[in-house]
């Protein structure tokens, strides 16, 4: 009789993952080694956020990004992170970083054929209170001839490869999205492996979770008050949704991909062209929830539809379960057909 064991001898790591993905598809096996240079910079920086307390990792580096928001210790030390594990992974020749004005270029003779769209740690306003936070990404293919420069990080969501975001939460965990779908890995911090725990995710088809700012609901046009008070006081007689709102994205949309329901940041008053950022927020998150079965929207059409104009662009965002965004778009064409 065999000895019955909780040790898994047959463990999907991700980076088995992906070189069964990768010879599925033929592949040449450069987006493997990019994927497993973010992989070992996930790592470096939920390591990093176990002991920025231990480390003096808490608290402002002293300055501001490109985008205006303070930069924290453990911002600088994540964009490096990224930035040295991406450039070493020979895959890449483009990096656009929240933390960087101008896009990175990689020199020639560690050049590949990827550009990386990046936010090394996303909400980390919240850092210093230990709220969960992140890293998020989006991989896209060169598509011009020449040098690269600036220009080729200039695409649309649909042009993604695969894209992601890690939480350092509870526990860390990276999700991945690529054309085969979603799938989710923990890191187990006893072998430094991220193991596969969901596969094939999907989101479900409507929620009962509402997630915004509410703290601007003086800032809101018409089309997220309507929205907003169909969900707390609903027509059909059924219950209403629940507000849950945590101020990293990353843990916001996490939650929504896992419970289902919507998240927003909409443009308003104060932001009439969105606060979030396009390349490295907006679409891979857009691509994940996509993926999943999900929608994503600016109220007029498909954020992963938007084309570039500029690496720091922002956009408003609805996205999450199907029929909570298409509530939402039908609210918002009703307000802006006039």
């Amino acid at each position: 009789m065999a000895e019955k064991t909780s040790f898994d001898t047959d463990v999907v790591t991700l980076t088995r993952f992906v070189l069964e993905e990768g010879r599925k598809a033929k592949g040449t096996g450069e987006l493997t080694q990019l994927l497993n240079a973010i992989c070992t910079a996930v790592k470096a920086i939920s390591s990093a956020v176990r002991k920025a307390g231990l480390a003096q990792l808490y608290g402002i580096a002293g300055s501001t990004n490109v985008t205006g928001d303070q930069v924290k210790k453990l911002d600088v030390l994540s964009n490096d992170l990224v930035i040295n594990m991406l450039k070493a992974s020979f895959s890449t020749c483009v990096l656009v970083s929240e933390e960087n004005k101008n896009a990175i270029v990689v020199e020639k003779e560690r050049m590949g054929k990827y550009i990386v769209c990046f936010d090394p740690l996303d909400g980390s306003s919240n850092i210093d209170c230990l709220v969960s936070i992140g890293t998020i990404f989006a991989i896209y293919r060169k598509t011009s001839d020449g040098e690269p420069s600036e220009k080729d990080a200039l695409q649309p969501g649909r042009n993604i490869v695969a894209a992601g975001y890690a939480v350092y939460g509870s526990a860390t965990m990276l999700v991945l999205a690529t054309e085969c779908g979603v799938n989710c890995f923990m890191l187990d911090p006893a072998i430094g492996e991220f193991l596969l725990v969901d596969k094939d995710v999907k989101i479900k088809k409507k929620g009962n979770i509402y997630s915004l700012n509410e703290g601007y609901a003086k800032y809101f046009d018409p089309t997220v008050k309507e929205f907003l008070h169909k969900k707390k006081f609903p027509e059909d007689g059924s219950a209403p949704y629940a507000s849950r709102y945590i101020g990293s994205m990353v843990a916001d949309v996490h939650r929504t991909l896992v419970y289902g329901g919507v998240f927003l940041y909409p443009a308003n008053e104060k932001t009439p062209k969105g606060k979030l950022r396009l390349l490295y927020e907006c679409n891979p998150m857009a691509f994940v929830i996509e993926k999943a079965g999900g929608m994503a929207t600016t109220g007029d059409q498909a954020v992963l539809d938007v084309i570039p104009d500029n690496i720091h662009q922002r956009l408003p965002i609805v996205l999450g379960s199907p029929d909570d965004v298409q509530e939402y778009i039908a609210v918002y064409k009703k307000h802006h057909s006039k």
